[in-house]
């Protein structure tokens, strides 16, 4: 009997998935737990494997379809042997999912954002393949994959290797600039990685002939697809179907800045890790929704559920796209282990390496800005949550104390909540209370 391969389910709020490669081909022979296709869900790329040997009869789906949850996605067995009769492959331009499978997670703006513009076109490529482009120090946007939807396999990086011998190492756009003024990148120094020839080097080699024409430039096209491309549709879901308000305050964070002073030396010895304002302002929202459950609820169709455990989510930007890592039972948590808990998933996310175990049960995010110049910002909901929480940098302004001027470092703070589940009333409460004990953090100790 042919064995079903199905849409695995990673979570309460997970109703579906996108397909991103298969790894197989019709009739081709599969060895059990060889990796058999790749899948999108809850901004996690994850391989699913063959749970028994066989060959492929049949797929039901094309890639960069999405697919609900523990619906057959492929069938395995033996030559000859009958399947279930389904419908034709379904392809992006015949998907009919309902737009209700979009409605699960989705992130505004976070924390630690990586800068390299390059790595916002980050190639497709197999695990095989980045470990031996990482050995050989090989830009994977050079490297031509041979994979579906152009994804480089291990064969293909060997083959750039073997053709790039004794050849001159350069970015692309070096290339383009290189072509257009016929400059020889053999004559010029790179001053990239290994020597490898960047765009401002061939620049500084271009002679321009009296009243020369500037290079006309043209508009780069990335295409919206993978993680992006889900990120953008729930987040357009969030905006339009929960409705939004945002209540701003500033807080003074002299005694925060005070406690983290005190505490840096405590905790780095106790961990080795450095505790930064994340982790405090994390154990006062933790704190604050034990008084205010309404704030650490969700919506499901015409129920409000009303979470026991309070899992703060983190919104962490990676250079493709945005994930929400979650910090369970964050109440029941010390600063220190607060710190090594933060610290931690930020590490794995940056890496991409978060599972669905680090994705799931959130009850309530924060989205931290405050390592740049940004004052106040409305974050958009982590439906199903109810309520976000968006932290500003932390500067230095005058402010009236007791009739008199003085200069204290204020941090503003914004919450966003789904106006059906709480009314304005209470989340002012809220963001009151979380604000009054920021100004006097040394009561999380007590």
């Amino acid at each position: 009997m042919a064995i079903e391969i199905l849409m695995p389910t990673l979570g309460a709020t997970m109703k579906s998935g996108t397909i991103l490669e298969w790894f197989k081909k019709e009739g081709e022979e599969v060895v059990e737990g060889e990796p058999l296709l790749e899948i999108m869900t809850d901004k996690i790329e994850m391989e699913i494997e063959a749970e028994t040997s066989g060959v492929l009869l049949k797929k039901l789906y094309d890639t960069d379809v999405e697919v609900a949850v523990n619906e057959v996605l492929a069938y395995i067995g033996e030559i000859g042997e009958e399947i279930p009769e389904k419908q034709k492959v379904a392809s992006p331009a015949t998907d009919v999912l309902n737009e209700e499978s979009l409605k699960s997670s989705l992130h505004s703006s976070g924390v630690d954002v990586e800068n390299d513009v390059e790595n916002l076109n980050k190639p497709r490529r197999t695990p095989a393949a980045l470990k031996l482009a990482k050995e050989r120090n090989v830009d994977l946007q050079s490297v031509a994959g041979s994979g579906p939807k152009g994804r480089i396999h291990l064969g293909d990086v060997k083959k750039y290797l073997k053709a790039s011998d004794g050849v001159v190492k350069s970015t692309p756009l070096a290339n383009k600039i290189a072509d257009h003024h016929q400059i020889d990148l053999s004559a010029i120094k790179g001053t990239g990685v290994n020597g490898k020839v960047v765009s401002d080097d061939v620049k500084s080699n271009v002679v321009e002939p009296p009243h020369s024409q500037e290079l006309t430039k043209t508009p780069e096209t990335v295409p919206m697809q993978g993680v992006r491309k889900i990120v953008a549709k729930r987040m357009v879901e969030s905006a339009f179907t929960a409705p939004h308000v945002t209540l701003t305050s500033e807080v003074d964070m002299s005694q925060s800045m005070e406690l983290r002073k005190q505490l840096l030396p405590i905790i780095e010895k106790q961990i080795n890790k450095r505790i930064s304002y994340t982790e405090i302002i994390m154990k006062a929202v933790a704190y604050t929704l034990g008084k205010h459950p309404m704030l650490n609820a969700s919506l499901n169709e015409d129920e409000i559920i009303i979470h026991p455990q309070i899992n703060i989510g983190l919104a962490v930007a990676i250079s493709n796209g945005l994930v929400v890592p979650v910090v369970k039972d964050a109440d029941q948590k010390g600063l220190a282990e607060l710190t090594d808990s933060c610290k931690h998933l930020g590490s794995l996310a940056r890496d991409g390496k978060l599972t669905a175990e680090y994705m799931s049960g959130g009850t309530f995010t924060i989205s931290n800005l405050g390592m740049y110049d940004i004052d106040a910002f409305t974050p958009i909901i982590n439906q199903p949550e109810t309520a976000i929480l968006g932290v500003g940098r932390i500067h230095e302004k005058p402010v009236a104390i007791n009739g008199a001027l003085e200069v204290r470092p204020m941090m503003a703070v914004s919450l966003s909540f789904d106006h059906r589940i709480v009314d304005g009333a209470p989340a002012a409460a809220f963001l009151t209370e979380l604000k009054a004990l920021l100004e006097n953090p040394f009561h999380l100790l007590v």
